[in-house]
């Protein structure tokens, strides 16, 4: 059986829930709605089996702590969906939080609440922590570390972010995370705008890849 594709987010409020299943359509993903909460209400077992059923990829899961700095239920969840034989991890959206007590991930790109790409980590407002390193300081983040990942991409609170990624806007944020990942992993996004106009991507890989 092919391994399915798959995009974690570390969030899943009900704010987080309507940016990401916004994302989902735009790229013609799938996203798994059961998988918000606060904290995460389903086990990784459960999740998995919601990934399988999912008419295509990618797909786009969300995972929560509630604020937890030890492993909660979303990060055990997320470890679980990670280290599958039958999921393909394409990337993470890996989320900051007002947190302490946490190592926190070294992301790849991180993203302010504008969409810009910085050199900086971001706080939970997608605002840029001056003096600090690209590390993300998340509540859902710090098992991230464990697994080889082809691309994290660090951003404030999805949705939030001084309204800058509200899914009436287009959540274009998020949108920018998520299509980062798919670039990164081969996929042609070129069709792709980032407004609340955007038509739903029919998602292919690109020549070569």
């Amino acid at each position: 059986m092919n391994k399915r594709q798959v995009i974690v987010i570390t969030d899943g409020d009900q704010v987080a829930k309507k940016v990401v299943e916004d994302v989902a359509s735009r790229i013609g993903g799938r996203c798994i709605s059961a998988s918000a909460g606060n904290p995460t209400p389903l086990t990784g077992p459960q999740l998995v089996d919601l990934i399988r059923e999912a008419p295509h990829d990618p797909v786009l899961v969300m995972f929560d702590d509630c604020g937890a700095s030890i492993k909660g239920r979303g990060e055990q969840a997320l470890e679980y969906v990670l280290s599958h034989p039958d999921i393909h991890v394409l990337g993470a959206v890996a989320v900051a939080s007002n947190i302490s007590d946490v190592t926190g991930i070294a992301a790849d790109v991180v993203l302010n609440y504008e969409g810009r790409m910085v050199n900086r980590s971001v706080d939970k407002h997608g605002k840029e922590m001056p003096g600090s390193s690209m590390r993300i300081y998340g509540d859902t983040v710090d098992v991230l570390n464990r697994y080889p990942l082809p691309l994290v991409v660090g951003i404030g609170d999805v949705g939030k972010m001084r309204h800058g990624d509200n899914h009436l806007l287009g959540s274009p944020v998020s949108t920018m995370a998520v299509k980062l990942i798919l670039d990164k992993n081969g996929y042609d996004t070129s069709a792709l705008e980032l407004d609340d106009n955007s038509p739903q991507l029919s998602l292919g890989k690109n020549e070569g890849v």
